[in-house]
């Protein structure tokens, strides 16, 4: 049945399909194929990044016809599309990570404009690298049109040496190869054993982190966070989201800005807390927040991971894997220990139709292993802290999850960029003690906020990772460890404190306290400020430029425009 339901309401889509003056537009439809059902019918657009840019994106397509599968069970008409994804691990450690946060905005501008565009009813939309997977859910919440968002999944881990093994061990490799630590042979036989399958980074990097967010936040489908890219549940997952976008187009929700609530973004942040999720959740929570109309700063995100405790045991702070969480339970099984212990909210709801509460009440027990019980955390509080002081007023972020040291004092060594940085770390051009400090790599200063695991990850590899302390208005990816900390706000191009920082200060980094201190006199402090001239940067054009003019601090998620985009009814046709 072609209306099934949906006869005389008020679809966007109708805008293009019904009328005399729609004749033309109808004709492009059947152009493509469509017959009078189809064109009858609901459109629903089926968004990926497939494309060959990294192996996080390979397969999304293959998925999606099984999502199209479903909208068609579901009685609606898939619209498949395609958007950019910027790999951030071909892209690190060069001028290309300007381009990574960039494309968040992008990935949620080129979303937007094609259902907006074309009238679509719905949307389903893959995600499987770091930016792409909060990009789709800041599209979905600007949109509000009915909404499921599904996760590509990672790639599986492997084994070297006997040992699990993932790409976060390859980057650390360098480091050990540099300070004369490992053979080249070796690295060559660690990198063909890194990467085994198609799909994401297979720990509790970005891509994991925002894929249990999208989870715990209703967006996506149970277990979609967990499952590995090459696992054949993913077929039915996909058949299920197509079905699903069309039952809540039926009963009329929930749409995504009834899913982003206070609440909803303070699960997200405890499912965070609790896993040991990547620092760049803290950036992305916020950008979605914004969409929905919704202040939640760096500070919000702090309060909820200090009371939240850290209870999975995953990499790149532990041991485990995302298919390890998937095989005790998945996201689940967090969520419910969660909700035992007060740290969730359980009532809020998610496109099952079910709330949270609901959806995980059936949920196994921890494992004890792989995921802890509340009786017996890794660490009573997340593992991710905000650091305020006089050299982040605003804020910054550590990952403490898997630290031995929590506290850090010594001299300054100050760099201007991420490449200065490299060059003297490549010749170990530092000491035990030092605090190395990056910076003019923030969102407006980069622009783009590059992450910094190419310098955390040799630091790691020459076995100083928790002698020194790296300090960055730039980024880190989800899968840095050691004693780093990024996201200092404000930043240096915006006469933030650590653009006044000069090599030989002290500067303490207290992540017990959840303190970041510039250890000189005020009046220096006063002196400097009033010296301070903005660093003169290169020409820009093109994205980056638009970006620069546009881009807000990271404590406020490094938005780029104003939140809560309407998209006015006035013209859906009536019947």
């Amino acid at each position: 049945m072609a209306e099934d339901g949906f006869k005389g309401r008020a679809l966007r889509s109708r805008i293009v399909t019904e009328g005399v003056d729609r004749t033309p537009h109808r004709a492009f439809m059947r152009g493509m194929g469509l017959d009078d059902e189809e064109i009858a019918r609901p459109f629903i657009g089926v968004v990926t990044t497939e494309g060959e840019m990294s192996p996080c994106n390979m397969g999304l397509a293959a998925q999606a016809e099984h999502a199209c599968a479903g909208v068609q069970e579901g009685g609606g008409t898939p619209r498949r599309f395609t958007t950019i994804s910027i790999s951030d691990a071909i892209s690190m450690n060069h001028q290309g990570m300007k381009c990574s946060l960039v494309s968040r905005e992008v990935i949620a501008d080129s979303v937007e404009l094609v259902v907006r565009g074309h009238c679509y009813d719905g949307l389903v939309a893959y995600g499987a690298c770091d930016k792409n997977l909060p990009a789709m859910m800041m599209a979905m919440t600007r949109l509000d049109v009915p909404s499921v968002f599904l996760h590509g999944g990672a790639t599986l881990a492997s084994e070297f040496g006997g040992k699990p093994f993932s790409v976060i061990n390859a980057y650390e490799a360098v480091g050990a190869v540099q300070k004369g630590e490992l053979d080249r042979a070796t690295l060559t036989r660690m990198e063909k054993a890194a990467m085994t399958t198609i799909g994401a980074c297979p720990g509790q990097f970005t891509a994991s982190t925002m894929a249990m967010v999208a989870e715990v936040m209703g967006f996506a489908l149970p277990g979609s966070a967990t499952a590995p890219a090459v696992a054949a549940e993913r077929k039915a997952m996909g058949r299920r989201a197509g079905i699903t976008v069309m039952e809540i187009l039926r009963r009329g929700g929930p749409t995504p800005r009834q899913l982003v609530t206070r609440e909803s973004l303070e699960n997200a942040c405890a499912l965070v807390a609790a896993t040991g999720g990547s620092t760049n959740a803290a950036l992305h929570i916020p950008a979605i927040a914004h969409e929905a109309g919704i202040r939640f700063t760096l500070d919000d995100v702090a309060e909820v991971l200090q009371r939240t405790p850290l209870i999975a045991d995953m990499q790149p702070g532990g041991r485990f894997f995302a298919k390890d969480v998937h095989d005790v339970g998945g996201v689940a099984v967090v969520v419910k220990e969660l909700i035992k212990g007060g740290h969730i909210h359980p009532d809020t709801p998610t496109v099952t139709g079910l709330t949270l509460g609901e959806l995980v009440k059936d949920a196994p027990e921890p494992d004890g292993t792989v995921i802890r019980p509340l009786t017996n955390p890794i660490s009573p509080t997340g593992g991710v802290v905000v650091l305020k002081g006089s050299l982040a007023p605003d804020g910054a972020l550590i990952k403490v999850a898997g630290l031995k040291a929590l506290v850090h004092e010594g001299p300054a060594r100050v760099f201007e960029s991420e490449e200065e940085a490299v060059k003297a770390i490549r010749a170990s051009e530092y000491a035990a003690g030092d605090v190395v400090i990056i910076r003019n790599e923030g969102p407006k200063g980069g622009p783009g906020m590059r992450e910094m695991l190419g310098p955390t990850a040799m630091i790691y590899g020459q076995g100083m990772g928790e002698k020194v302390a790296l300090v960055t208005d730039g980024r880190f990816s989800g899968a840095t460890r050691g004693l780093c900390v990024g996201y200092v706000s404000p930043e240096a191009a915006a006469g933030g404190p650590v653009a006044l920082v000069q090599t030989g200060d002290l500067v303490r980094v207290d992540a017990e306290k959840g303190t970041l201190d510039l250890l000189i006199p005020p009046e220096e402090m006063d002196r400097r400020r009033a010296a301070w001239t903005p660093r003169k940067q290169a020409r820009l054009a093109g994205a980056l430029q638009k970006y620069a003019e546009s881009v807000r601090s990271a404590h406020l998620g490094a938005v780029t425009h104003d939140g809560a985009a309407e998209w006015p009814m006035d013209e859906i046709a009536d019947d």
